[in-house]
C-alpha cells in the first residue's frame, strides 16, 4: 500500500492510498500514532478499500473540543473549545493536501473519530458539508450542552450513515460528566434514526479503552 506522510502548521497526515481509484476517503483525527494499527485491523475485518487520512500532532483536549469544558478531574487539563479552528485548518488545507495526492476523486470523503475525536466528527456535520458520512466510536458525548446542541442546531447536509459505539462499561463511572455517555449516545443515534438517517449503533464488551483500534476499525468500515 502506498503511503505519504506530510505536515500542516504542526499537524502531522499519513495518508494511506487506496488499491482502486475513487474508493471513499476517510479523515481519521488520531490521539497517538499513524493509523497504522487501526488500518490493519480493518483489513483483517474485511476486504473493503478505501483511503485513509490519519491526522496526528493534535492538542488534543483543544482541538477536538467545541467549546470549552472544565477538567473532568484535579489532575486534567480543561478544554479549550478550538475544534472551530482546527476544523477550517483540516478542510481548507490538510485535506486539499491530501485529497491532490489520490489518484482520481473519492467517491464520497467522510469523517471518523475515537473518544473526544468522535465528538469532534459528529460537530464537523454542523459546521461543514464536505463529509458525506461519520463514524463516532466511544465517542464523548458526555459533553456538556452537547445533546441540547444537536437538539437546536441543523446540520449543514443529512449525512448518508452515521456509526456510533461504545463499551458497556463506560457509564459506569461517578464522574457527573462521564456517566451520562451511554444516555446521551443513545438518544443522539435515535434523533438521527428519527430524522430519517442511516444509523447504526453498537455496544462492545469493556470500558474506555479496550480495543479501540478494533473499535475504530469497525466504525470505519461501516461508513465506507
Amino acid at each position: 500500500m502506498k503511503t505519504e506522510k506530510f505536515i500542516i502548521e504542526g499537524k502531522t497526515a499519513t495518508l494511506y492510498h487506496a488499491s482502486e481509484e475513487g474508493s471513499p476517503l476517510i479523515v481519521l483525527n488520531t490521539y497517538e500514532g499513524g493509523g497504522k494499527d487501526v488500518l490493519e485491523t480493518a483489513g483483517e475485518l474485511d476486504s473493503k478499500d478505501f483511503s485513509l487520512l490519519c491526522v496526528g500532532d493534535l492538542n488534543w483536549d483543544h482541538d477536538m473540543a467545541p467549546w470549552n469544558c472544565p477538567p473532568l478531574s484535579p489532575q486534567d487539563t480543561p478544554f479549550t473549545g478550538g475544534a472551530d479552528a482546527y476544523l477550517k485548518l483540516l478542510v481548507e488545507k490538510i485535506l486539499p493536501e491530501g485529497l491532490g495526492r489520490l489518484s482520481g476523486t473519492p467517491s464520497h470523503i467522510s469523517i471518523a473519530g475515537y473518544s473526544l475525536a468522535g465528538l469532534f466528527a459528529i460537530y464537523t456535520l454542523y459546521q461543514t458539508d464536505v463529509f458525506a458520512r461519520a463514524a463516532s466510536m466511544s465517542g464523548s458525548l458526555w459533553f456538556p450542552d452537547f445533546k441540547e446542541y444537536v437538539l437546536s442546531h441543523d446540520m449543514k447536509r443529512k449525512p448518508d450513515r452515521l456509526y456510533f459505539s461504545l463499551g458497556d462499561r463506560e457509564a459506569r463511572t461517578r464522574n457527573s460528566y462521564l456517566k451520562s455517555v451511554q444516555e446521551n449516545t443513545e438518544w443522539i443515534a435515535a434523533y438521527y434514526r428519527e430524522a430519517g438517517v442511516d444509523v447504526t449503533f453498537e455496544m462492545n464488551p469493556g470500558n474506555h479503552f479496550k480495543q479501540a483500534a478494533k473499535r475504530s476499525a469497525k466504525g470505519i468500515l461501516a461508513i465506507v
